[in-house]
């Protein structure tokens, strides 16, 4: 008869080998070490590798790419959009649905209130430029947004002026896009302007328990405790 006996299995939370997982990022309102967060941590993952050229699959047997949008970008709002101007039935359609949305205008509505950049002696930037660039991103979370933040004093003025341009890239080619991806556009940056309310949200509560307990620490210092 075959032995049944189950096999040892690893201690919860540690892989196969003897290897522990390495500790998941920080989230907002977990503490953030002194001097700023190590931008190794920003990501949860590693970035994806990019993708293959449009059309062509890898060897992974993975879907070839969508085409490239060759259509024009949405006209200015309140600009009627014609046939004569290259758009079709499908994007004549969408404009209709999503009125005077464009790219962009929900998280222009939002601002940084409590939303601050830590001290960064070793660079210079416009701090609000570089927040609100931030909050406009559609293609990172919420907890990479403010750890990106958190990571500030630790970045070269190279990585902040790249980082810089990234944001305003993606920025620019989600504008350009044609019209039939508004409807899309409009949900995730209502999602991502969710996300941002709640970041600032999480930052005044976080602001407000380390205020609590400085208070805290300054009653048990004038006791002698």
């Amino acid at each position: 008869m075959a032995d049944q006996t189950t096999p040892p299995q690893p201690p919860a939370g540690q892989q196969a080998g003897g290897t522990p997982p390495p500790p998941p990022p920080p989230r907002p309102g977990d503490p953030v070490p002194a001097g700023g967060l190590d931008p190794t941590q920003v990501f949860a993952a590693p970035p994806a590798p990019p993708p293959p050229p449009a059309g062509q699959g890898d060897q992974g047997g993975n879907p070839p790419q969508p085409p490239q949008d060759m259509g024009p970008p949405p006209p200015p709002p309140g600009k009627q959009a014609t046939k004569d101007m290259g758009y079709d039935d499908e994007d004549l359609k969408v404009l209709a649905e999503v009125g005077n949305y464009r790219f962009g205008s929900i998280m222009a509505t939002l601002n940084n209130d409590h939303v601050t950049a830590p001290a960064h002696p070793e660079t210079k930037f416009d701090e609000q430029k570089f927040l609100s660039l931030l909050r406009g991103s559609i293609s990172l979370t919420r907890d990479e947004k403010w750890r990106i933040i958190q990571s500030i004093p630790k970045l070269s003025q190279f990585q902040i002026d790249e980082l810089q341009k990234i944001l305003e890239e993606e920025k620019r080619k989600f504008a350009e896009l044609s019209p039939k991806h508004l409807l899309q556009l409009q949900k995730l940056e209502q999602r991502h302007s969710e996300d941002w309310k709640d970041l600032q949200s999480l930052t005044v509560q976080a602001s407000a328990r380390q205020d609590e307990q400085q208070k805290a620490d300054e009653i048990r210092k004038q006791l002698g405790l």
